[in-house]
């Protein structure tokens, strides 16, 4: 009977444990800035989807791969003139994440592969965004998109927490910000200047 008991009460905390951490997570991706649109917070920490893609034109890869990190997937296509728009900001907003443990990528779904976008980047000058690809829109549609661009955003833990629904403006000190708080790992949310000084 004892034992029922104390494996009851285990039980328990350890449920108890497990949505305070899901909560603690999705508290920090509520209340965006209005520079992010029409961002909606995700009401279930569903895991991201298994469905590989291409970085490069060749080389598969699935969401998993950057477990560990803060996740932004932006779904777009060169034909979209709002995607197209707001790329360099996405490109920007990689550069300011790429030691903090957030991660940005830019699926695309042109159905000329690499060849396309690699020829789109050097036109415009973006040089901090991967070349990926979206085979027939196989992870937007696992993830139920209705339309271009929509983005993703998966915690360190591989759970979505949030989506954009259209375009934002993703490089505003008010984006970053929320976006910092919102998916970097909590072993970088202390400020730069104090990380820097613990490698010393």
């Amino acid at each position: 009977m004892l034992r029922a008991v104390l494996t009851g009460i285990v039980v328990a905390v350890i449920v108890m444990i497990s949505a305070g951490h899901a909560s603690a997570a999705g508290g920090r991706c509520r209340d965006a800035p209005e520079s992010l649109g029409n961002f909606e917070s995700a009401s279930s920490r569903k895991p991201a989807p298994t469905v590989p893609f291409l970085e490069g034109g060749d080389t598969e890869r699935t969401l998993a791969d950057f477990r560990g990190k803060g996740v932004l997937v932006n779904f777009w296509a060169t034909w979209c003139p709002p995607c197209v728009k707001e790329m360099p900001a996405l490109d920007r907003l990689s550069a300011e994440f790429a030691d903090e443990g957030i991660v940005v990528l830019a699926l695309s779904s042109d159905r000329g592969g690499a060849p396309v976008v690699s020829k789109f980047y050097d036109k415009r000058g973006i040089t901090n965004l991967p070349v990926m690809i979206d085979e027939r829109s196989k992870v937007a549609r696992a993830l139920d998109m209705v339309g271009l661009p929509t983005t993703v955003m998966f915690d360190a833990e591989g759970r979505e927490v949030g989506r954009v629904l259209g375009p934002a403006e993703w490089d505003t000190p008010e984006s970053i910000a929320f976006l910092r708080a919102c998916l970097a790992p909590r072993s970088t949310l202390a400020p730069r200047s104090e990380r820097t000084a613990g490698r010393s």
